[in-house]
């Protein structure tokens, strides 16, 4: 596994602007996928005294039809082990997102991209979710097409639990994207449409301590500024905070107290894209931004808080091929 060398670097800007990190040698990144030749799209899980980290492995980031879905687990964040691979024959596999159901299993939300390869370069003809279970037996179940109420060519990126229903979030219109809900991971119904332009599609859900819901919402068009909506129960209206940047792949959690937002992403620089962590108040307003080192075609974070650490699993193609890389970063370093 290759260590990666990080720089050290503050830069203390204007009152008006957002302090600016760089990921430190205390907490390097380490490369846990590189097997083939394209490794991209993390998630992160704990579940039952391991680190789950699941990624697609692929050929190249779009088009192909040969994506399946791997998954590593750790106990400790330094040695990682193989765990199994989820496939599909014909479908290209995307975006593996972990989840506990309410029943103890754990399932595995993909897309499931459909093309045809006869055509160069190839046709996409359909994409639709796909899902895996994994319970007592420690097994995941082969891949299934998961059913969304009155829905086509869709996409549902990530999936989380709370009071005993799945939340998630339904694109692939490029126009409206609609909350939907499951009880049994399978079959999805649809609860509300979101007013947002401008493209919205990768959507994060994740709620507060109170059952509120924030979503937090990628767009393509327009101005393409990032959206946080957020809504109390039965989850059929929003308000909406429209951000000053944009997200690409994101994921979020909320700080231990509850009082921030802790937002994986891809950041669009000067300089080009990098792998970030963006600390924010509860409207997503920037307070500090740690870029890990990154660059190129990466991002798409997996994040979850032990140890009084952040972990992250993300790709990254800075040293020329995409590949799976881990850190853990310090919650005081963070939120000082």
């Amino acid at each position: 596994m290759k260590q990666l060398i990080v720089l050290v670097s503050f830069f203390f800007l204007t009152q008006c602007c957002v302090a600016q990190l760089v990921a430190e040698p205390d907490w390097p990144a380490t490369e846990i996928g590189g097997e083939a030749h394209h490794n991209a799209f993390t998630d992160l899980l704990e579940y039952k005294g391991y680190v789950y980290c699941s990624f697609r492995e692929g050929s190249g980031h779009v088009p192909g039809s040969n994506g399946v879905g791997k998954i590593l687990r750790t106990r400790d964040g330094r040695v990682w082990e193989a765990f199994t691979i989820l496939q599909k024959k014909g479908i290209d596999l995307r975006d593996q997102k972990l989840s506990v159901m309410p029943d103890g299993r754990m399932l595995c939300l993909m897309g499931g991209s459909v093309y045809d390869t006869t055509q160069k370069p190839s046709k996409l003809l359909g994409m639709y979710p796909q899902v895996a279970f994994m319970g007592a037996g420690m097994q995941f179940t082969a891949p299934e097409k998961a059913v969304i109420e009155n829905a086509g060519n869709n996409w549902i990126w990530r999936l989380t639990w709370y009071k005993g229903a799945g939340y998630g979030i339904d694109y692939g219109n490029g126009t409206t994207i609609w909350l939907v809900k499951t009880t049994d991971g399978i079959t999805f119904k649809k609860i509300a449409a979101l007013d947002i332009g401008g493209a919205p599609n990768e959507s994060t859900i994740r709620f507060d301590a109170g059952g509120k819901m924030y979503i937090l919402v990628r767009r393509e068009q327009g101005d393409k500024m990032g959206v946080l909506a957020t809504g109390i129960a039965p989850f059929t209206n929003f308000g909406y905070h429209k951000l000053d940047y944009r997200l690409g792949g994101p994921d979020f959690i909320f700080s231990p107290d509850g009082r921030k937002l802790l937002i994986g992403t891809r950041l669009y620089l000067p300089a080009g894209a990098k792998t970030g962590i963006l600390v924010t108040d509860l409207n997503g307003k920037q307070i500090k931004k740690l870029i890990l080192e990154s660059g190129g075609d990466c991002s798409y974070p997996g994040l979850l808080i032990k140890n009084k650490q952040l972990w992250v699993s993300y790709y990254s193609s800075h040293t020329g091929k995409a590949a799976v890389y881990f850190t853990k970063i310090p919650l005081e370093h963070l939120l000082q």
